[in-house]
This record gives structure tokens, sequence and C-alpha cells, in this order.
């Protein structure tokens, strides 16, 4: 259901609503201002196409989206992937790549993929997160420090290069970063700032500084980039061929994935705050909606931000409104601000990163699952965080879904057993015929666990008698709760193979899913004479017992 509607259904518009959700969408918006600028610099881009796409994101995704108090803007997590595009493809490319992607997410909500991406496994989204924070952090270190550009196509060769270069650094600049640091860390600590944002305080106190005391060296927005334009984005259409959009789908399908990755993760962290139920599947419509408007005015990828989120609940907001009123507020900021939002130091914004960086990196959490995870998933966590670093987040991602795929499977096929029922673990059914033990020729199996390609051989190796088999064998498939093509296909064979020797295979109990495979399949027929299913076990025994040909074979 759309945020909007479900949030007006249930009252949230009401005037008693409106005071706390003004409240905290101005305070997020004040959280926001610097955050957007920070980012869309990483980025590759201009600061104010990261005000742009707070303020379209923003409105958008608190309109359209499933999620009543999500915040949308640019993220941290972004930020390799689009430094990456603009690198490659420049700007332009950019936002043709955010429109494509905001193509995805619509079309992953409408086909409701929005329960299959929460399947990705722990160790790969805590792996590649943490790599990025690394890449964030190293990367801000040209601004913090005042160091000169330097080259690298692969982020351990800038790494190596930075570090070369540290020796050379702009003291006043990396005074400037230190003191913002410190006041990102530690300013809402001092006696009557408690209620101000410590990104919102480093950011003012680093342009007053600088303004009041010009430092020689010490880069700023305008320096850098040139003056932040005081007005509203005009639309744009980005520049679009053929084959400039398939050389595109890669970076265009990487931002819709972590999008959705991220947005969904923000969206279930609001429910367990605010007591809510998102729909995962219109989230995905909101984000698309809103990476498809942000590139048309100038803006960059988006998506739900955790720490605007939390921000946003902490401080009120119980609906849609407060979403928009923080677009507003930065609306405001351009329309009035953006001359003095130009002598931000760049050094400031990097110590914000910083601690974006150390945030996002999680660092407690992924030094605890690799002590105490599992030894593959310790593997996973770290393979995947290796790559990020040493080779981009696609490849990253992909493999650690790869890896933690074959592990499922590995573990999965472990777990399925196909055991011989002994007469004492059958004795209410022979009780029921007025028997003590199996007729002789019979024996009976069970399947227990998904029959699937991962773990079709187990029943291959429990049939290998080493005597002569039985004239009657019975499958109990009751606990088997899944069948695939290549479990239809070995049962199929298995059932031959043993005809073939003069064994009749029985099989029973199966579920309604499975015996409709069994049944498309034609491996079960209401015309097999001799009959090759029954409902119950009981049932079965009962016409095995009743055959003249019952005896083992010597």
């Amino acid at each position: 259901m759309i945020a909007i509607r479900e949030a007006w259904r249930a009252g949230l518009f009401k005037r008693a609503h409106w005071a706390p959700n003004i409240g905290a969408g101005l305070i997020v918006g004040v959280v926001a201002l610097p955050l957007a600028m920070a980012f869309a610099i990483a980025s590759g881009v201009k600061p104010e196409q990261g005000l742009y796409t707070a303020i379209i994101a923003g409105a958008a995704v608190a309109l359209f989206g499933g999620t009543r108090i999500q915040i949308a803007g640019p993220t941290g997590a972004f930020i390799v992937i689009l430094a990456g595009v603009v690198a490659q493809f420049g700007v332009e490319g950019l936002l043709l790549a955010t429109l494509m992607a905001g193509v995805m997410l619509v079309l992953m909500g409408l086909a409701r993929f929005g329960a299959v991406i929460r399947y990705i496994p722990d160790p790969v989204i805590v792996g590649f997160t943490a790599g990025i924070a690394v890449i964030i952090w190293v990367g801000q270190w040209q601004y913090f420090f005042g160091l000169p550009d330097v080259p690298g196509e692969r982020f351990y060769q800038t790494a190596w290069n930075l570090l070369r270069a540290l020796p050379g650094l702009h003291v006043p600049t990396t005074l400037v970063g230190l003191g913002s640091l410190a006041l990102v860390l530690w300013g809402p600590r001092i006696p009557g700032l408690g209620k101000v944002p410590g990104p919102l305080l480093a950011m003012v106190a680093a342009t007053v500084f600088i303004t009041a005391f010009p430092l020689p060296g010490v880069a700023t927005i305008e320096s850098t980039f040139g003056a932040i334009p005081r007005g509203l984005p005009s639309f744009a259409w980005p520049e679009m061929s053929f084959d400039k959009v398939v050389m595109l789908l890669p970076a265009a399908f990487t931002i819709a994935m972590l999008g959705a990755i991220e947005s969904l993760l923000s969206a279930v962290i609001a429910d367990g705050m605010a007591g809510t139920r998102h729909d995962s599947n219109q989230e995905l419509v909101g984000q698309g909606i809103a990476n498809i408007l942000s590139p048309l005015f100038g803006g960059i990828a988006a998506t739900g931000a955790l720490a605007r989120t939390a921000t946003n609940f902490r401080n009120g907001a119980t609906g849609p409104l407060a979403g928009v009123v923080h677009s507003v507020f930065l609306v405001l900021v351009l329309l009035v601000l953006a001359p003095l939002a130009g002598r931000v130091p760049l050094a400031a914004l990097a110590a914000i990163l910083f601690v974006v960086a150390w945030n996002m990196s999680e660092a407690r959490r992924f030094l605890r699952m690799a002590r105490r995870a599992p030894r593959p998933d310790m593997a996973i966590l770290l393979i995947t965080f290796a790559l990020t670093i040493v080779t981009d987040l696609v490849v990253a991602v992909n493999i650690g879904v790869i890896l933690a795929m074959f592990e499922f499977l590995r573990r999965m096929s472990a777990s399925v057993e196909v055991v011989e029922e002994k007469p004492q673990s059958l004795r209410r059914e022979l009780e029921g015929l007025g028997i003590e033990s199996l007729p002789p020729g019979v024996m009976v199996y069970s399947i227990n666990g998904p029959f699937f390609y991962g773990s079709v051989d187990s029943l291959q190796r429990a049939l290998s008698w080493g005597s002569e088999p039985p004239r009657y064998l019975v499958l109990r498939l009751e606990r088997m709760p899944v069948l695939d093509a290549t479990g239809i296909k070995r049962l199929e064979s298995t059932v031959e193979s043993l005809g073939g020797r003069g064994v009749h295979v029985v099989l029973v109990g199966a579920n309604q899913r499975v015996l409709r495979k069994l049944v498309r399949a034609e491996l079960v027929s209401r015309d097999d004479e001799p009959p090759r299913y029954f409902a119950g076990l009981a049932e079965a025994l009962s016409w095995v017992a009743a055959r003249p040909d019952t005896r083992r074979v010597q």
C-alpha cells in the first residue's frame, strides 16, 4: 500500500500530527544538508546535485514509497559505484544509469520481488558494506589532509599513492579537518548544543572560521566546484542512445540492486522502531520513481537512508509529512543560503564522511561475525570484504552470493537422509494389519528432507544393496517438502532401474505439491497397474501383504 494513502487512512494527516512531523522534517533537513553535499562530492559530481537528489527523492519516496517514515536521498553506499560510473562515462552517463536503475526498481516492485531481495545473506551484506566504508574513508584523505590528486585505477593503487603523499599534507587544511571531526563527534556534548546535529555544527563552525580567517590553500566548495546556483534545477532529459544504454546496463543493475537492498534494510529497521509494517514491493516502486525523477532534474541515485530515517523517527515523525517537509526545507536552503554553502571547507565535509564511514562499517558487528560465525560464513564475509576493496562491488556481491548459495546447497544436501524403516519404527502400522513384521521381500525407506539436485545422490547410495534387492520397495515421502526436476528424474530412473531388476517401487504419502509434480511427470497415474502410489503407509503395506509373491529373493 502506498505510504501516503495508508497514513491518510490511519489519520496521520490530522492537525494533531502536524507539529511533530513538521519538527522532525526540519531536523532531518538540517542533518541531510551537509550529508547530501558530501556524498555528491565523493561520488564525483557537484555538491548541488546532492541537494537536488535529497529534495526530489525525499519527496517521491515519502509520497509513493511503502514506509511511513522513510527518508531517502544520496547515501554512502552508492559512492563507490557512482564515482566509478562518472570516471568511465561522465556525469551524463551517471544520470542515464540512474534513470535506468529507477525503471528496474519499478519493474522489480511490480513483479513483487520485494521479499526476494531480503534473502541476500548477512555475511555478504556486512562484507560489502564494510568494504565500501573503507573505500569512502580512504577516498576522503585527499580533502581531509589537503593532498594533491593521485593516480590509481584500483582502490589499492590509490590508497598506496595517498599513503606516499601523506608526508606532504597541508597543515591548515588538516587542522580544519581535525577540528571539524572533533565537532562531529563531541560537539553535541557542549552545553547548549545538545540538540544540534554534529555534522551541521562542524559544517557551520568550519565555514564561519574560514570566512572570518581565510587560510591560503584550504579548499572550499566554491573554490573547487564553483558557486552553488541559487534556484531550483531545470528539467533535462539525459542523452540516450542504444549503444550507451547497453554499456550502462551493468552499472544500472548494480545501482538498482544496491538501492533495493539499502532501502528495504532501512524499511525493516524503521518498522522495528515505529511498530509499523512496510510494503516491500511498494517501497521498491517508490524508490524507482525517485530514481527516475532525480536524474531528470540533475540529481543522482538515491535510496532509503537509515541514519536520516532513524533521526526522523526519534524526533517525532509518524507519517510521510516529515519527508515532504525535509524536502521543502532543502528547497529553501537552495533559494536563500546557496552562496553561503559555497564557502564550506571540503575538509569539514571529509570529516563528516569519516564518521559516516565508521558508522557504516559496523566494525563491532563485522569483528563479532568474523570471530563467532560458522567458518563458511566467516569465509564468505572476508572474501566479500576483500573483493569489494581489491576489485569492485559488483564482483564482490556476485561472488559472495554465489558462495553463500553453494554453502546453502551443501548444508541442505547434507540434511537429506534416505533411511531404512525398521519394524520397530513401523509398529503402529503393522499392528493395524495384525502382523508383527514386514512381509517377506518387502523393504520400507523414508526420504527425509528436500529432494533436489543437490541431494539426489543420497537415494542412490542408500539403495546400493550388497545382497539381492527386495521384491517390493516402499518409499515414504511424507517428510519430503520439496521436489525439483532433478529429483523427479532421479526417482524416475530409480523406478525404471529397480523395475528392470524385478523390484516394484511403491510411493507413499506425498504432500499435495509434490504429488502434483509426480502426476505431471507421469510417474504416478490413476491407471497404474499394479498401483504405484498410496496416500498412506498402512494402505500400501496392506496391498503389498496381500500380494502372492511377497518374499525375499534368496
